[in-house]
């Protein structure tokens, strides 16, 4: 096994330059004291936002303090993430959240003061131009009206965030460090440790006995623990109860989804779409089943590739190339982006030890997005590149095109910049291979990005309304009901050519993004679009690409269904949801002429 190299081994090319933030540390900590010492300048606009002229100092004030405060913790973050045993950084990081939180609460009697005006009065600042920062935010304030609380209770709100993320925190804890999973033999008949890293390597072995062996050690593990995780996941459906009848909501869903300002029909059309066209998941894993050999898949045969990936080496430098040339339809204005983001160190490329696993994208207004890598010479990197250099793009565009107050997107549109680069990349590879094994992993890897992004996530968003139903209507979460939702729903998704496996039943115990409710639906609706703004570009040219980057520069400036609509994505109708089905059944069908 290859060494990891330390941080000072790897060439200084290959690190992300956080100068563009703050040149040092020591500039860091001056401006952290400054920010400490500015917070309480906000309190003196309390009480007077019944004016137009104080209501426009303080929203810039606001505007002010929290893109320092941006800047502060993104700065901290992301050293740390270079070196996580770094003490010093910890200690910034913790710094950081702990001002935003003295900031979040300072701030807390903005929106209800701004809430006591009347209606006409808000709206008529939000036709002012020098009001245009903050027009969407002021309708928002307006259409929030009858979720927004008391000066005092909003402070009080402002405060409950210092714990109530603990069910998120003590999970974290639990999976991350407490949790034990039996050691497991690999092919080789040695004893492999089981940690979560492990079990996503041992499930594409191709010994079916290793795969059962990991299913197994996975799931006893929470089996063991699951009146503990019951206990924190029941907590945390209780705790968006609460919030959802303090702000006077019918249930979570819709306090979810509300605060996005994206339409619970949404939601609903989605999970409809979903069900109603499971007959050609369950055609793909007869499938699946059929090209592996077996009369029917257990569960811990679906992570096994079909057709396996090619070995062959792809070095850093040849994937910026690869990438370059994939994303050539979105011209050149996105094209010399994306080339600055290579020569001027946006990205954090090579794994070291201490760093940070996995990948991101992130960044200050201020600055420039940045990426984090853990790069490998392997085609799956160069789809997590493309990935990544998609969310940086967005968040290019927005920051590029839009006020502070108005740039940040929100999640629910998160996932379709990176989604559409990954398409684009995956058609430019079936278009230019002639290699008919190339082509049948091709293939296969965009029908696992459907079954895990759209229909797994899927299946998670109606395990959380259903669970969430039930202390909705006084019910108790129980580990009994919780099991028996999970475990109907996935025999429901999977169809009879799957085994759904006994254990498999506390699988819900060990998904972390269900302590961020009504979170996962989004990366459904993420390659829904995705696939038909790719489908879009590569058909129409020039004018689909234009209509993308209007939804690229839009920032947070509308509700994100209609930001989508920009692009021609409108997820209140059924065409997005159609397109994608039939890309799936023409995927497939594509597979299965090759053989």
């Amino acid at each position: 096994m290859k060494e990891i190299k330390s941080r000072a081994a790897i060439a200084e090319e290959y690190k992300w330059d956080l100068s563009d933030i703050y040149a040092d540390d020591a500039c860091w900590e001056k401006e952290f004291k400054e920010l400490d010492a500015r917070i309480s300048d906000i309190s003196r606009y309390s009480g007077q936002l019944n004016r137009e002229d104080k209501i426009l100092e303080c929203l810039k004030l606001s505007d002010e303090l929290s893109m320092t405060l941006g800047e502060l913790y993104v700065y901290a973050r992301q050293r740390l993430d270079e070196d996580a045993a770094c003490d010093k950084y910890q200690a910034m990081c913790d710094k950081a959240e702990l001002i935003g939180v003295k900031l979040s609460e300072a701030c807390s009697f903005i929106s209800p003061q701004l809430a006591l005006n009347d209606n006409g009065f808000l709206l008529s600042l939000a036709a002012k131009e020098k009001f245009s920062d903050y027009d969407y935010m002021l309708k928002e304030v307006v259409r929030g009206k009858e979720h927004t609380l008391s000066e005092a209770e909003e402070k009080i709100i402002a405060q409950a965030g210092l714990f109530s993320g603990g069910f998120h925190d003590a999970f974290n804890m639990f999976d991350n460090v407490d949790i034990k999973f039996s050691k497991v033999k690999d092919s080789d008949g040695e004893s492999v440790a089981m940690s979560h890293g492990n079990y996503s390597m041992l499930l594409q072995s191709p010994d079916r006995g290793v795969r059962k062996a990991a299913f197994n050690s996975m799931f006893k593990a929470y089996e063991g623990m699951i009146n503990t995780v019951t206990q924190l996941y029941a907590g945390n459906v209780k705790k968006d109860l609460f919030y959802a009848k303090v702000r006077k909501y019918p249930d979570c869903l819709t306090r979810a989804v509300d605060r996005e300002n994206v339409p619970v029909q949404v939601y609903r059309a989605l999970v409809k779409s979903v069900s109603g066209n499971l007959g050609v998941l369950h055609d793909y894993m007869r499938y699946r089943a059929d090209k592996l050999g077996y009369s029917k898949l257990h569960m811990y045969d679906l992570h096994v590739p079909v057709i396996a990936q090619s070995d062959k080496k792809v070095e850093y430098s040849e994937a910026k190339e690869i990438v370059l040339a994939a994303l050539k339809p979105m011209g050149e204005d996105y094209l010399s982006v994306v080339r600055t983001a290579f020569s001027e160190r946006w990205i954090d490329v090579y794994e070291n030890k201490g760093k940070r696993s996995g990948a991101y994208s992130w960044g200050t207004y201020n600055s420039h997005p940045y990426m984090l890598l853990n790069y490998h010479p392997s085609m799956h990197d160069v789809f997590t590149l493309a990935h990544e250099m998609g969310h940086s793009m967005h968040s290019y565009y927005s920051d590029k095109a839009q006020p502070f107050a108005k740039a940040q997107y929100e999640i629910f549109v998160a996932e379709v910049a990176s989604t559409v680069n990954e398409v684009l990349l995956l058609k430019y590879l079936l278009g230019k291979s002639e290699d008919k094994d190339e082509k049948r992993y091709l293939l296969s890897y965009y029908l696992d990005m459907f079954r895990t992004t759209l229909f797994r996530q899927t299946m998670f968003a109606q395990f959380e309304v259903e669970a969430h139903a039930l202390a909705e209507r006084g019910e108790p979460v129980t580990k009994e009901a919780l099991c028996d939702i999970y475990y109907s729903l996935n025999k429901k998704y999977y169809g009879s050519a799957v085994v759904s496996d006994k254990l498999i039943r506390y699988e819900w115990a060990r998904i972390p993004h269900f302590y961020r409710s009504f979170y996962v639906y989004k990366y459904s609706t993420g390659i829904i679009s995705a696939v038909g703004i790719a489908a879009s570009i590569l058909d129409k040219g020039e004018s689909a690409v234009e209509a993308y980057k209007r939804f690229l520069s839009a920032g947070g400036s509308m509700p994100p269904a209609e930001i989508l609509k920009l692009a021609g994505v409108d997820l209140t109708s059924d065409e997005p949801y159609d397109i994608a089905m039939k890309e799936f059944k023409a995927t497939l069908d594509a597979l299965k002429e090759l053989g």
